[in-house]
């Protein structure tokens, strides 16, 4: 029996260079963002369902590239996936800088989140292959840690450049740093093989497709699936709500909003390791389920904060409960994912993820159009609470008491 130390799968898999570092990047991109495109929509003179879509655009192309690139995935490689992955996201947002109206900008944010699709599952299948079952929430919660750290220091970041050079500029940040992404990748991440049992199954039978997959996986997919929608949905609407309801409730400056938010993204990451540890010791359970609840707290008060104040304290308590769920969907989904077919597994996964996190700013432009901001947050809330009672109630405990170990080709 093979015991692999949390430290040996660090180092075998050279996941410092090969994976931390590019999701350090791309959180630190996508959130430098996060006090800028809300701003930057709402200053096209549009109402908040279309500064909704403008924001969803980007999860909306997640959603449609999640099947697709997990088909792709046997087809391209893990590597050559996550490079692609970031070069047409790349390219994308660096053209958002010249677009003046909303179906551009719209197709821009899709086409990015359509790569980003592709990078997130070729490295959720990097890691269900490469990394121990014993060690994988540690290992997963350290990544969701690195990704904590960009968006501490992407939004005071971004909302510093748009203070001083335009909203627009901060399109040219994400585009270089998903640039250097790219390169690092090019030369740090090793191929990585099926194992040779595993090619012989898939190849000598047809049984792993799509709709099979889906078939044998029904009853993980349906109550898991329907949690994880609800949790992306509160994760996702709080990056709406936080960025709206200072600007136009509290009438706060994108600076002070991106000081806001990086503050409830320093309280987020600094839980990835305890995390990580109750995830491989306690079971994934007992983290995600408070986590979700303490989100909804945050969520809930939010239309009741009178301050710059009151609305940091409503984030704080939203970046406490996203810390406490650090890594917890990808674990939960490559715990449920089988070796054979787990491309198209984990497709489906993030398919059903990205459904939610869509969901979170159509939902909070809809709602904020016909009533008003604030119910919006309540709404919002409500989804946290949902996700915290099915993963209670209808997901079973995924962490797994055995020995067994997946290996990396």
């Amino acid at each position: 029996m093979v015991n692999i130390s949390f430290s040996q799968d660090i180092k075998k898999n050279q996941l410092v260079l090969a994976l931390y570092i590019p999701a350090l990047l791309l959180a630190f991109s996508q959130s430098l963002l996060d006090p800028v495109l809300p701003l930057f929509a709402k200053d096209l003179n549009i109402n908040y369902g279309l500064v909704g879509l403008v924001l969803a655009g980007y999860t909306l192309g997640m959603l449609l590239g999640d099947i697709p690139s997990g088909m792709l995935l046997s087809k391209l490689g893990k590597k050559r996936s996550m490079m692609l992955g970031f070069a047409l996201s790349s390219l994308a947002t660096l053209a958002l800088y010249a677009m003046k109206n909303v179906p551009e900008i719209v197709f821009c944010r899709i086409l990015s989140g359509f790569g980003i699709a592709l990078f997130n599952i070729a490295r959720h299948a990097y890691l269900a292959d490469s990394v121990s079952v014993p060690n994988r929430g540690r290992v997963i919660a350290l990544l969701g840690g690195v990704f904590r750290l960009g968006n501490f220091l992407g939004p005071a970041v971004g909302g510093m450049v748009a203070a001083s050079y335009g909203l627009r500029v901060p399109f040219l940040l994400y585009g270089g740093s998903l640039s250097v992404g790219f390169l690092i990748i090019a030369f740090f991440v090793r191929r990585t093989e099926i194992r040779p049992e595993i090619e012989r199954k898939i190849a000598e039978s047809s049984k792993f497709h799509l709709l099979t997959i889906l078939k044998a996986n029904a009853r993980p997919l349906t109550f898991a699936g329907v949690a994880q929608l609800f949790a992306q949905l509160i994760r996702q609407g709080r990056g709406t709500i936080i960025p709206l309801y200072g600007a136009d409730i509290l009438g706060l400056d994108v600076a002070t909003i991106g000081y806001i938010i990086s503050i409830s993204a320093a309280i987020d990451m600094s839980l990835f390791l305890p995390t990580g540890w109750i995830m491989d010791r306690l079971g994934r359970k007992v983290a995600v389920v408070p986590a979700f609840a303490i989100m909804a707290v945050g969520m809930a008060i939010v239309p009741w904060v009178g301050s710059a104040a009151g609305l940091t304290l409503a984030a704080s308590l939203m970046g406490l409960g996203n810390g406490l769920s650090s890594g917890t969907m990808l674990v939960i989904g490559a715990d449920l994912a089988p070796e054979e077919g787990r491309g198209e597994f984990l497709g489906v996964w993030r398919f059903i993820g990205d459904m939610g996190a869509t969901s979170g700013p159509l939902m909070v432009g809809g709602v904020a159009d016909v009533i008003s901001l604030p119910a919006a947050a309540l709404f919002v809330a409500f989804s946290g609470i949902l996700a915290s009672s099915i993963f209670v109630l209808g997901v079973p405990e995924t962490l797994k008491k055995h020995p067994r170990l997946l290996r990396s080709g």
